[in-house]
């Protein structure tokens, strides 16, 4: 398994996570105020000014709601994984009483020198507005230590059934919105739990297609090359950016997606 270390969670982003967790608990409901900034700053021991912007950005993502003269107040909507139902193929199969076990072949951060250059081209796309600041870095606009030095992280999981390989995830997360996520064992830690739990989902969307096994995709799911596979693609934003891209590929004989109507 490879892996490069990203830099430690700002102490703003580790507020926001606070406040998020106090959310999803239901320590802090719908309406109701949360912790005065005062407190807040006395809490995790940082200045009044770390925990604004904390508010600032979850009031901006529509998670708080400022008002002046009476507090920050929990918005008045539903969020989160209530905006995006994702799917978790390891409660779909102990759901099923199968057997479970993910496998990590592979982590990595992309950095401004590498990023253009090795994500596939439909996610390149989808991460234009990174692109688009990475080239920025070297200019008089944006300093470069300004950039973290990984802008996307990428993950290679293979999910197992009673053994079997089930499902292939290739997943890419904007490291700016969520610098900690390459840091998680995610043999343990399921990434889509982790997105809903650490980042307020605003929406997505995703396609399935049919397709022939490349190489490398049959030798991850123990197929023959070219076997059909269902590939599902999906992309969920958060703050109006894309979070995440993900390609999750099932053996087509041993998977399949059903539901009601």
């Amino acid at each position: 398994m490879t892996t490069k270390n990203s830099k430690k969670s700002p102490a703003y982003q580790r507020i926001k996570t606070a406040i998020l967790h106090n959310i999803h608990s239901g320590k802090w409901q719908a309406g109701e105020a949360i912790s005065t900034e005062m407190a807040l700053a006395e809490e995790f021991g940082v200045s009044r000014m770390t925990v604004n912007r904390a508010l600032k950005e979850l009031s901006e993502e529509r998670v708080l709601e400022r008002r002046q003269g009476s507090g920050t107040f929990v918005a008045q909507q539903q969020f989160n994984h209530t905006f995006v139902e994702v799917r978790n193929i390891a409660e779909d199969l102990k759901s099923a009483n199968r057997d479970y076990q993910a496998q990590v072949v592979s982590t990595r951060s992309l950095t401004q020198e590498t990023l253009a250059n090795e994500l596939p081209k439909e996610v390149h796309d989808r991460f234009s507005d990174i692109l688009v600041k990475s080239k920025q870095s070297n200019s008089a606009q944006l300093a470069k230590e300004d950039l973290p030095e990984a802008l996307v992280y990428e993950v290679k999981i293979i999910h197992l059934a009673d053994g079997l390989p089930i499902q292939f995830e290739e997943r890419w997360v904007d490291a700016q919105q969520l610098p900690d996520f390459i840091e998680q064992d995610f043999r343990v830690v399921n990434t889509s739990d982790y997105l809903i739990e650490q980042t307020p989902l605003e929406r997505g969307s995703y396609t399935i297609q049919a397709l022939a096994a490349p190489k490398d995709i049959a030798q991850a799911l123990q197929i023959a090359p070219n076997s059909p596979t269902l590939m599902l693609q999906r992309q969920t934003y958060s703050a109006g950016k894309v979070l995440t891209v993900v390609k999750m590929w099932h053996a087509g004989e041993r998977y399949q997606f059903a539901g009601e109507l």
